[in-house]
Order: structure tokens, then C-alpha cells, then sequence
């Protein structure tokens, strides 16, 4: 199964990490560096499912996810928040917003490309 996978986090190392990850897997990856870069490459691809870490500069995860959510194209993309923070009131935000999943950071690889199977199969 390929996998086309847009990836937005501010840190240098997670996009490092995630490259690493999931194109060992054979999953397309595209990353950004913060929301507003995510909406940037958003509209060039048409990605399986989207990770987004919640605290970036710019647009954080929580407006990144809303204005993913308002694209007729990608309301019903999955979206993996992926963050350090674990807060359950944080999760329910998340989830408001239009999350369809949680995964927090530092992640096991095969449990990250299990997830992105799982929500964009």
C-alpha cells in the first residue's frame, strides 16, 4: 500500500525522524515547518493522512487542523496530532478541531506507520 503522508512539526529533528520512519516504509512523505507552510504544501498534494505537532510558531496544530477541516477536499483526510503534550483537555480540543488521532512524542516508528494504516486504508 503507498501512502502519501504530509508531516508538520517545527522541529528539524522530528521531520528527520519521520523522513527516516516512514520512507523506510515506502510512504511518500512531504513536510512543513509550521501550519501556515502545511497549507502552503497542502495545495500542491492530496495526502493519505496529515501529522501535525500541535505547538509551532506562526499557526499552531489547532488552527492548522481547523483549516484543513474547512477544505471541502480534506474534511475527511485523517489527521495524527503528533506532540510532546498529553493533556487530556488538550485531546479533546484536538479532537473538536478535527483530529482523528493522538500520538505522543518520542514515537515507535512501527506503531506510527501502523496508525497511518489504519486511518488512511
Amino acid at each position: 500500500m503507498s501512502l502519501t503522508v504530509l508531516a508538520v512539526d517545527d522541529s528539524r529533528t522530528i521531520r528527520d525522524m519521520l523522513k527516516l520512519a516512514l520512507m523506510d516504509a515506502g510512504i511518500e512523505l512531504h513536510v512543513a515547518e509550521d501550519g501556515v507552510h502545511g497549507l502552503e504544501v497542502l495545495e500542491g498534494i492530496s495526502p493519505d493522512a496529515i501529522i501535525s505537532d500541535i505547538n509551532m510558531p506562526r499557526l499552531d496544530g489547532f488552527g492548522f487542523i481547523e483549516a484543513v477541516r474547512s477544505q471541502d477536499k480534506h474534511r475527511a483526510t485523517p489527521i495524527l496530532v503528533l506532540t510532546t503534550e498529553s493533556a487530556p483537555e488538550l485531546k479533546a480540543r484536538a479532537r473538536a478541531a478535527g483530529a482523528s488521532g493522538w500520538i505522543v512524542k518520542p514515537f515507535d516508528p512501527p506503531k506510527l506507520i501502523k496508525a497511518l494504516q489504519m486511518v488512511a486504508g
